[in-house]
């Protein structure tokens, strides 16, 4: 358990709570997401199905490289469907970029029932539609050192 960073992508597991909150940051690349989405499907702590809450915030730009992008979301694809779960995805997307980001994602998984992606404005909204108590994201990640 605990932050694994994968520049300009990290993730903390929550295994308690079904729950993994991804953090992006500054310019991502499209091997970026890879990396840490291999990362994260090969920890002890991940489970298929795990509710996902990720926030682009921070995000100012990204490879705008379509072509690769679906074939890595192609790879993600096949790895969901074989696990019979439905994962609920929540972007945190406040600002125009992130935004745009976001809905590149949502735009690849619309035909994939296995993952039912949401976006939002803000933190709080985020966590509610995932069912978690905690208003920001600075609260929640603070309860793994309790």
């Amino acid at each position: 358990m605990g932050l694994e960073k994968v520049m300009p992508v990290e993730f903390t597991i929550f295994p308690q709570r079904g729950l993994v909150v991804v953090r992006y940051f500054g310019y991502v690349a499209i091997n970026d997401t890879l990396i840490a989405t291999e990362t994260y499907v090969s920890h002890p702590d991940y489970v298929a199905g795990q509710k996902q809450l990720v926030n682009m915030t921070e995000v100012t730009g990204f490879e705008k490289d379509y072509v690769q992008f679906m074939g890595m979301q192609a790879r993600l694809t096949e790895r969901l469907i074989r696990s019979d779960l439905q994962s609920l995805v929540v972007y945190i997307a406040p600002t125009n970029i992130s935004r745009e980001l976001s809905a590149v994602f949502v735009r690849s998984w619309i035909d994939i029932g296995s993952v039912v992606p949401l976006v939002q404005d803000s933190e709080a909204d985020g966590l509610a539609l995932l069912g978690q108590p905690e208003e920001t994201l600075d609260v929640l990640l603070a309860t793994l050192a309790n």
